[in-house]
């Protein structure tokens, strides 16, 4: 019996259908007569879910007992005991409890697979292990169910179940999905807009690679050579010269004009090592590409032609971007692009004109030399020695052995020597061996000449089997030092890379491996300091750098202010292209580096400013009222001409207190704010509960005002109880100012996962989508605040200290109408294993 097929439902989160979908198939497959059964489908209480259930065989679960409580998986030997033709397998990832046959679930799938079971089941895209950490970077919540990347590959088929986020977000809100006591937290958590459209994106280009995998595969197994159009490829070939760039923009434009079209640059590198080609203008053509949305790659191949095309139609490419050649006219070929464009069937090539258009005329290729000087000498004191020690050995002993075993050992000596020292001393070798075996050892004896005409015939032989066997031997030898050499220079060039992406420190360690590769004592990059044309450092590793070219055993000019300076020893003039390339992306980091401080200054000088420009308003306005109201109360106390009554005389000092706790409240804030500006907030961090903070930060907010929602029974937190209570303070008084006098503002507290939060509700305007982030600037008020309130930092200061808390301030809007503040914080948990957090979360539903 051959292995089951398996079908996947995909889906970017919980609640777009999977399950639906897999029942409404298992129904549509007995309709049509197939023996179909649930091994396990949670239904999560949803009501339409758990109606799809009925009418199919449900086979019953396996109860387990893990510490004291009850759980049910999968009866894996109870649905191979029943052996359907189909099974409903839901939650492929799923952790099974300790105690089960198998680990994970889709464990459990591979078995009923062997057994030839076919099987359906559904995933989320969170649980692919290759995505784990990014599905926790775009939610922050990790994943603790994961499943390897391959068994999802291996699925005979995958099927995208899409739904936009706002659908989604209405499915939550009408019930749907989760019960309604969880709700709120789901829609202001996992499933927030940004999370869903990231966790979508990531689901349609992992289902969009695998849809790519699938045709490539076919077009293989079905020998399909010419492309199929189904989406625009546009292939830029690259020559490593100075026409690249236009050549590689204008394929940009073409890749541009198609939807989705996707641009792809090769460079074709000859197996023979490197062929001529900047490592400066490759580094340079490479960066531009990937700024246009491209990816770069690089072949090997003696036949340029036949490479790119070769690549071209790997990737299905519908379009082929070549340049001019730069060469006048071809002696020997007639061009790369004339022979691409003849060959490449239905792929569109286009040859793009450039300035560099036939510049150059080029005859015949540099030779290299594969073998060291030292083994050329060897090899050729083997061929000079080697055939009269031979001559020698075998006329002591004449007579036991004949003339085809004297060739056979001359023609082994030969191949020796061209192991040895390469094609000439072998060529030598074949030609003196020649010669003595006609003098020694063929008829007549001591003469050049030869009796028999076979063994004339076998003479010749012998040359041209040395000199081909020669020529074979020699060629080896130089690809292998060549295929060595440039093994090594990838290498070299792929750790470069590492460096430059490795982050701030990016030119020391590029310095630092530039040094280590070449064993050089010291390696420095100069700049020219003033127009007086001096040096200075502005990088250096090792012992004693050089602080001038003229001093470095080794100058790499980079332009006109820029040098690369190594000490220690000469390399050979091979490691010159690698240098070259080491000292361009020295550059370039540098140059990063000043770009980035800069723009940081530049932002900073603009913070300072804008800051400063909101402070003077604030001060000329918000400041100047509350002092107006207390000058204004103190001199009708002071005025001799008017005798007030103890009421007014009250009522005057109560807007004075008034108006001096406003001051008080300003000031404090704008301190708080200067703190945080400098950095100088050190919070005290010890386990704090949240219903001893919450009512002392509301000590100033009348009853009427706020309603409290904060169970004792919730986990303490780690923070500080002074920053805490202004956080909270600011808050409440924040949504209090907004909310409608008859409308209580709301404050409630939960425990999710490894963290709490409190959610602040009003009830009044609320704020726009592309404000939510803004209310949280300093000086920031939208222009909906009463007159007189503030000067916009309370939320500034109040964010500030939750993150000095290692917590998290942010808004979301509140169902009805309003806005909800939430701030999360860590909360103080016991520590728990993985299976005993999985169990726990199974618990929770």
């Amino acid at each position: 019996m051959g292995r089951g097929t398996l079908r996947i439902y995909l889906g970017a989160a919980p609640g777009v259908g999977k399950t639906y979908a897999m029942l409404s198939e298992g129904h549509r497959r007995r309709q049509r007569g197939t023996d179909v059964v649930v091994g396990f489908v949670e239904t999560h209480g949803r009501p339409r879910t758990a109606a799809l259930v009925e009418g199919l065989e449900v086979v019953p679960r396996r109860r387990i007992t893990y510490r004291g409580a009850t759980f049910t998986e999968m009866d894996v030997d109870a649905v191979l005991a029943r052996r359907p033709q189909v099974a409903l397998v839901d939650e492929l990832a799923h952790t099974n409890v300790p105690g089960s046959r198998n680990a994970k679930r889709w464990q459990d799938v591979e078995e009923l697979l062997d057994a030839g079971i076919h099987v359906i089941s559904t995933l989320n895209i969170q649980h692919l292990e290759s995505l784990n950490d990014v599905v926790e970077q775009i939610t922050g919540v990790p994943q603790r169910e994961t499943i390897p990347d391959e068994v999802v590959r291996r699925a005979d088929q995958i099927e995208l179940v899409d739904m936009t986020p706002e659908a989604l977000r209405r499915r939550l809100a009408h019930g749907n999905v989760y019960a309604p006591e969880k709700i709120d937290a789901a829609l202001s958590n996992y499933f927030r807009v940004g999370n869903l459209t990231a966790l979508r994106e990531l689901a349609l280009l992992w289902v969009a690679d695998r849809v790519d995998e699938g045709l490539r595969r076919y077009r293989a197994e079905h020998h399909i050579d010419r492309p199929w159009p189904a989406r625009e490829r546009v292939v830029v070939g690259l020559s490593g010269g100075p026409e690249g760039e236009t050549v590689i923009r204008r394929a940009a434009r073409i890749a541009a004009r198609g939807s989705g079209g996707e641009l792809m640059a090769v460079y074709v590198a000859r197996s023979d090592g490197l062929t001529g080609a900047s490592p400066k203008t490759l580094a340079r053509q490479r960066e531009l590409v990937e700024n246009l949305g491209g990816s770069f790659h690089t072949v090997v191949g003696d036949d340029v032609p036949t490479a790119l095309l070769q690549f071209a139609k790997g990737v299905n490419a519908t379009q082929l971007v070549l340049g001019i050649s730069r060469r006048k006219r071809h002696l020997f070929s007639p061009g790369v692009g004339n022979t691409v464009a003849r060959l490449a069937d239905e792929i569109d090539v286009h040859i793009v004109p450039h300035e560099k258009a036939g510049r150059g005329l080029r005859l015949l290729p540099e030779r290299r030399e594969a073998l060291s000087r030292l083994r050329r000498l060897w090899g050729w004191a083997a061929a000079v020695i080697g055939p009269p020690a031979l001559t020698l050995l075998l006329a002591l002993t004449r007579g036991m052995h004949s003339l085809p075993t004297d060739l056979l050992l001359f023609l082994a000596l030969t191949v020796g020597v061209a192991l040895l020292g390469g094609l000439w001393p072998a060529l030598f070798c074949a030609v003196s061996g020649s010669l003595l075996l006609n003098f020694y050892f063929t008829p007549p004896i001591h003469r050049f000449t030869i009796a028999e005409p076979e063994n004339l015939l076998a003479l010749v032989v012998f040359v041209l089997v040395g000199v081909g066997v020669s020529s074979v031997v020699d060629l080896a030898a130089r690809r292998t030092q060549q295929a060595a050499r440039s093994q090594a220079e990838a290498e070299v060039l792929s750790g470069l890379a590492r460096s430059v992406l490795s982050g701030k420190d990016a030119l020391p360690a590029l310095l630092n491996q530039l040094k280590e590769t070449f064993g050089m004592r010291a390696v420095a990059l100069l700049e020219r300091a003033d127009a007086t044309g001096a040096w200075r450092c502005v990088g250096a590793v090792g012992d004693q750098p050089p602080t001038r070219p003229e001093d470095a055993d080794v100058d790499v000019p980079i332009s006109d202010d820029f040098a690369l300076v190594l000490a220690g020893r000469v390399p050979s003039a091979g490691d010159r292209r690698v240098l070259e390339a080491f000292a361009a992306q020295a550059a370039v980091v540098l140059e990063r580096q000043r770009l980035a401080a800069q723009a940081a200054e530049a932002h900073r000088l603009a913070e300072a400013d804008r800051t400063r420009t909101a402070l003077l308003a604030a001060v000329s306005h918000d400041l100047r009222t509350p002092l107006a109201s207390i000058k204004a109360a103190v001199s009708s106390l002071r005025a001799d001409d008017v005798r007030w009554d103890p009421e007014d005389e009250a009522e005057l000092l109560a807007a004075i207190e008034e108006s001096a706790d406003r001051l008080d409240a300003l000031v404090g804030n704008l301190l708080d704010m200067s703190r945080l500006q400098t950095g100088t907030v050190t919070p005290v961090m010890r386990p704090v509960g949240l219903d001893e903070v919450v009512p002392a930060a509301l000590a100033g907010v009348p009853a009427a005002r706020v309603r409290l929602d904060v169970p004792e029974s919730l986990p303490l937190v780690w923070a500080d109880p002074g920053l805490l209570e202004r956080v909270v303070a600011n808050v409440v008084e924040n949504a209090v100012q907004h909310s409608p006098p008859d409308q209580p503002v709301l404050i409630q507290a939960g425990a999710i996962q490894d963290r709490v939060e409190l959610r602040v509700v009003d009830r009044g305007p609320g704020v726009p989508d592309e404000a939510k982030d803004r209310i949280f600037e300093p000086f920031q008020r939208l222009g909906d605040a009463p007159k007189g309130t503030g000067v916009g930092l309370g939320l500034a200061v109040a964010r500030g200290f939750a993150e000095a808390l290692g917590g998290s301030l942010t808004a979301e809007d509140t169902p009805g109408g309003g806005l909800t503040m939430v701030l999360a914080l860590r909360a103080v948990v016991p520590y728990a294993t993985a299976p005993d957090m999985a169990v726990r979360d199974r618990e929770a539903g």
